[in-house]
């Protein structure tokens, strides 16, 4: 395939892939399937295809943290304490990404993609359940020791609880990551943060160090395609501005159908896919 044919396709799904991301998330169901079809035949093709995906779309997971920069200064001390196990979790991720037989990852394709769309199936459940969480106090977490927004010192077994269940997250985000931030909500839930924004603040700081730290896990093994990640990386970054922009004028409801439709179209081709080439 020569290269401007697969910009033709990949170029409009990360345009695509970074607004649905800035609007309810979901965009790696675009963005990772355009890619393995473009790199069809290439050795090694569906670890390319996963860390030029993480890389195209991860300026949009870091720079989203900004918009949240007040809800974070209330939450340094939640930031600093799952810094640590987002960190471990995404170099442990995509680290076995890297070292493990491709084949290992390929069959994993449908299974991660399946989970993904159910994710996404089950996240205004899991938004409700933060909304209706305690309003914060005015006594932020920035002690040493993590404390709620209701200005009450959580438990020690509930504090390791949230450390342990961010550790495997930031795994998962490592190794494919599709609906990460609405696995992180039903997490963070735990915290009693107060309000939809200050969980969305540190939902989105939290991926952006695990997208962050596997990008750089990728390049250091040269698992990254270049020459596709640039020019969606800039698509992507365009397409999350245009979404962001947009985002007042457009259904949620009505994007998250649409990514639900793909995912879920998607995770029964792979199935079948595998089905048919193991007969």
């Amino acid at each position: 395939m020569e290269l401007w044919q697969a910009y033709l396709v990949l170029c409009p799904a990360a345009l695509i892939g970074g607004a649905i991301n800035s609007v309810a998330g979901g965009g790696t169901l675009i963005t990772f399937p355009a890619l393995l079809w473009a790199l069809s035949g290439t050795p090694g093709a569906t670890i390319i295809a996963n860390a030029t995906n993480t890389v195209a779309l991860c300026p949009g997971a870091l720079s989203g943290s900004w918009g949240y920069r007040r809800e974070l200064r209330e939450l340094w001390g939640w930031v600093r304490w799952l810094a640590l196990p987002s960190l471990i979790g995404g170099i442990a991720g995509s680290y076995i990404v890297v070292i493990a037989p491709e084949s290992s990852f390929k069959a994993m394709i449908p299974w991660l993609i399946g989970l993904a769309t159910g994710l996404f199936i089950l996240q205004p459940r899991l938004i409700r359940g933060a909304k209706a969480l305690p309003a914060p106090s005015d006594s932020a977490p920035n002690e040493s020791t993590p404390v709620g927004s209701t200005g009450e010192t959580l438990s020690g077994r509930n504090r390791w609880l949230v450390f342990g269940l961010q550790l495997l997250i930031g795994v998962y985000g490592g190794y494919f990551g599709a609906g990460l931030g609405i696995l992180m909500l039903s997490t963070l839930s735990l915290l009693h943060l107060g309000s939809i924004h200050h969980a969305n603040g540190l939902k989105t700081a939290l991926a952006g160090l695990i997208n962050g730290i596997a990008v750089v896990v990728f390049v250091i093994s040269g698992s990254v395609n270049w020459q596709l990640a640039g020019p969606m990386l800039i698509s992507a970054s365009i397409g999350g501005w245009l979404g962001a922009t947009w985002a007042r004028k457009m259904d949620r409801a009505v994007v998250r159908k649409i990514v639900i439709t793909i995912g879920g179209a998607l995770t029964i081709w792979y199935f079948a896919q595998q089905w048919y080439f193991a007969k």
